[in-house]
């Protein structure tokens, strides 16, 4: 190609572009086209903003896909059955099968009658409601479809603007192609927001007439669906008139689609609405310290809420199956039992002052009284609050907005105070005093940790603060068996000789010296064994065995059982640290397992809302271990769990020891339990503090009263006088039906008969049924019991038995003879005199 032509082709190009130019100038002159350019940029310009600043930044539909409604948690007992819920809103969850077709079709006809007509979009209502909106003024409306709704409600806000609209259009497209008209109407049915605090129509169902959907009538229904435009206002009882009319509204639509005949619209119209005036309890107020304590576990382990997605397993949210170890039974006894225990140290007392008090100057006591969550559920008790006065007698008021008349009000009664009252007769109650002392107490399977019964105060919902779990207090002398446990450990015995007596310590110079005195005062009883002074409670033989085994092991001892970590002071071998009623219990519970590792439990595992184990971690179920016959295979074999802490041998004999305080010592209280029992008593200083901790092999329990605020509880008070009563109270029906087991001796555990007194060896005498026998059994590690000795009047006897009678009488009457005056009489046994190869033959072992 020459130069020529490259600019002929050139030359060509401009003059078309420069008629294009010139033939749109020319357009430009006629009106018709600048308007028409006008709109046309008009709209694309329109359209980047639409992609700006709503398209571009609309949610994903496809997560709908696996969208899971947030669920409350699901608390179950021991036995399985469900007992509490943690929930911020009440819903429960169906499939779109489990949805009545009728109730379906009320839905349809209140709020969607094209739903599976339309893609998404009802186009007439939009422009209807446009054309509407500009005509009013206040809160624009719109024709949403339930596909918008669940746009809105899910993906969405309800901010109340024409933006957010417009995203409910784009988006109701894109879920009409991602689900299907089923999966919307199901996210619809069992999201949408009906009042009464329940979502889902399920939730409303119970809210509105105690009833699952399955179970509702046609009217019940057509009310149901007229919810979602004004929950509010429909739900109220106040406004029956204009709910009907809208429900009569919603059956004749459902009329006109021929979704029902005549005969069931005019059947329906007839009927009342028939709601409930609250949601009966789904649940019996039981174990609420307990279920607080399970609460608190799976926040700190699964969080609070669902964090926008990010938490699956979240307690308010996460839709889980939790269950807990809490035997129903047992939690009844433990609450009753220690509020009965609380009632009677307070005996007499007079009111000591409101529970709370809530402000009365603008008459909204009924709302405060509800929202302050006071309630009480001992015997037939109510919370009431003070609204009137009326001289001797006073004007009260319920959380239900019921009244009636306390009758003898106490003179420092204000308006606004919150009290427990009884009922008198009629509408007359009398004032119900609440304990001012504080306690706790705990129950426990000694065999494998789990907590069966917590109750932490008089009400949970009077105090929240769970003093089984959270209490700091002093133990006081139920501290003292691992004293003896250390002593044991470190070459002493049970039949040990202590000396009870004065006792002083230098302790510093700054501190200067320190004596230790028994309780009450008492300079000591001289040498007993040490089974004595722990049966006794002795302090001062407490201190010398502490003393005598080092405190900085007595200290690791405390530490290993998980009572404490103290410094190693005598006067911690006393109780003077601080610990929990759980961590006692636990402790004691250990020693029934023979010194193994326990962890005390409330949660015994955690399910997903499909069922799924979530934790533990590593937990597997038991295959056959409910089997009701042998299927032939191999029986469950199950490994011991934990660490082993405590030397067994030494668990057992501390646990021996403390059967003795149930039958001679500080908790004889309990002996005409008639089973094989352990425990110990335990008073702080002051006394500020009075305890119990102990039980059989198959139930340990602890338990503590005391003021939140410490102080003296009286000078009568006393753990074997406060503290037991409770437990045997709590034990007397919890083990009515147990088999009177005994406490099982380990391997290298060796039996052996001693005098009580002296704790020496006893051969020829057994012991006795008598509590108080002078010959019992007592637990030695092997090469550690009592050796055998020879006396002379042990000879004598011997010699005694062996010589004919006329020799024997004639000795005896020989007063030189030195021996026969002074053998002792055979001891006798529950059955008569035995030699020990009798006893041996008989019993089918050696002991």
């Amino acid at each position: 190609m020459d130069e020529t032509e490259s600019n002929n082709i050139s030359y060509k190009l401009t003059r078309e572009v420069g008629g294009l130019w010139e033939k749109l100038q020319k357009m430009w002159q006629h009106p018709w086209f600048r308007w028409l350019s006008y709109i046309s940029a008009a709209g694309l310009f329109f359209l980047l903003l639409l992609w700006i600043f709503i398209i571009r930044n609309l949610p994903d539909t496809d997560q709908l896909l696996e969208y899971q409604s947030p669920l409350p948690t699901v608390v179950r007992d021991i036995n399985g059955m469900p007992y509490h819920s943690y929930a911020r809103e009440n819903r429960v969850q169906l499939d779109y099968a489990d949805f009545p077709p009728l109730l379906v079709r009320a839905y349809l006809a209140a709020e969607d009658k094209t739903f599976f007509q339309h893609g998404g979009i009802d186009y007439p209502g939009i422009v209807s409601a446009a054309l509407g909106n500009l005509t009013r003024d206040g809160r624009p409306v719109g024709a949403s479809t339930i596909t918008q709704q669940v746009a809105k409600n899910l993906l969405l806000t309800n901010e109340l603007s024409y933006t957010r609209k417009l995203k409910e259009v784009f988006l109701a497209r894109r879920i009409e192609s991602t689900l299907n008209k089923q999966q919307i109407l199901s996210l619809y049915l069992n999201e949408i927001a009906l009042g009464r605090r329940s979502f889902g129509v399920e939730a409303a169902a119970q809210a509105y007439f105690n009833k699952s959907v399955d179970q509702l009538q046609l009217h019940e229904m057509a009310f149901l669906a007229i919810l979602p435009k004004a929950p509010e206002t429909y739900g109220r009882l106040k406004n029956a008139e204009s709910a009907l009319k809208r429900r009569n509204w919603v059956l004749g639509e459902m009329y006109n689609n021929d979704w029902i005949t005549e005969a069931q619209l005019a059947k329906a119209k007839a009927m009342p609405l028939g709601l409930v005036n609250s949601r009966s309890k789904e649940y019996g107020r039981i174990g609420g310290y307990f279920v607080e304590e399970v609460r608190r576990q799976l926040i700190e382990r699964f969080g609070e809420t669902a964090d926008e997605g990010r938490n699956p397993y979240s307690v308010y949210a996460g839709g889980l199956w939790v269950r807990t170890s809490m035997n129903p039974f047992y939690q009844e006894l433990t609450t009753k039992a220690l509020r009965d225990g609380m009632l009677r140290y307070h005996g007499g007392q007079g009111w000591k002052g409101p529970i709370a008090t809530i402000p009365m100057d603008d008459g909204k006591w009924q709302s405060r009284l509800a929202g302050s969550n006071i309630g009480i559920d001992y015997s037939n008790w109510r919370a009431a609050v003070a609204i009137g006065m009326k001289g001797s007698n006073a004007d009260i008021g319920f959380a239900d907005g019921s009244t009636g008349l306390l009758v003898g009000r106490p003179a420092a009664l204000k308006l606004g105070d919150i009290i427990a009252v009884a009922p008198s007769g009629g509408k007359n109650f009398a004032l119900r005093i609440i304990p001012e002392v504080g306690g706790g107490m705990v129950v426990q399977n000694p065999l494998n940790g789990r907590v069966l019964a917590v109750q932490g105060g008089f009400d949970s919902r009077i105090s929240s603060f769970n003093r089984a779990t959270q209490a700091q207090r002093q133990p006081g002398s139920t501290i003292k068996p691992f004293v003896y446990a250390t002593a044991l450990d470190n070459g002493m015995t049970p039949a040990t000789i202590i000396v009870d007596g004065p006792y002083c310590v230098w302790q510093s110079a700054s501190l200067g010296r320190k004596c230790f005195r028994n309780f009450g005062g008492s300079r000591g009883a001289g040498p007993k064994t040490m089974r004595w002074g722990l049966e006794q409670s002795r302090n001062l033989m407490t201190i010398r065995a502490a003393s005598d085994s080092g405190m900085a092991n007595v200290s690791e001892t405390f530490k290993t059982m998980g009572i404490g970590e103290y410094p190693p002071y005598l006067s911690f071998a006393l109780g003077a640290g601080d610990t929990t009623v759980l961590k006692m219990t636990n402790a004691y519970s250990m020693l029934v397992n023979h010194g193994r590792e326990l962890k005390p439990t409330f949660i015994d595992y955690a399910q997903d809302r499909r069922g799924k184990v979530i934790w533990p971690s590593k937990w597997k179920p038991c295959q056959g271990c409910n089997a009701k016959d042998w299927d032939g295979r191999a029986m469950p074999r199950f490994t011991a769990a934990g660490k082993q802490l405590m030397d067994p041998v030494t668990a057992y004999q501390v646990v021996h020891m403390l059967e003795g305080v149930i039958q001679r010592g500080t908790a004889t209280i309990l002996r005409d339990l008639d089973r094989p029992l352990f425990g110990k008593t335990g008073t702080t200083s002051g006394p500020t503090n009075v305890w119990f901790v102990g039980g059989s092999p198959n139930l340990v329990s602890g338990v503590y009263l005391g003021f939140d605020q410490p102080r003296n509880m009286g000078g009568y008070a006393q753990g074997g006088a406060l503290a037991a009563p409770i437990f045997k109270q709590f034990a007397r029906e919890a083990m009515a039906d147990m088999p009177k087991t005994p406490f099982i001796a380990p391997a290298g555990a060796r039996l052996v008969r001693i005098d009580r007194t002296t704790g020496k060896r006893v051969f020829g005498a057994w012991p006795g049924n008598d509590p108080k026998s002078g010959v019992i059994w007592e637990a030695f590690k092997a090469e550690t019991e009592p050796k055998r000795s020879i006396r002379k009047e042990e000879i004598a006897a011997r010699t005694d038995r062996k010589r004919p009678k006329s020799d024997t009488r004639k000795a005896s009457g020989n007063q030189d003879n030195g021996t026969s005056a002074a053998a002792p009489a055979p001891v006798q046994g529950a059955s008569g005199t035995k030699r020990d190869q009798d006893f041996i033959q008989e019993q089918g072992g050696i002991y």
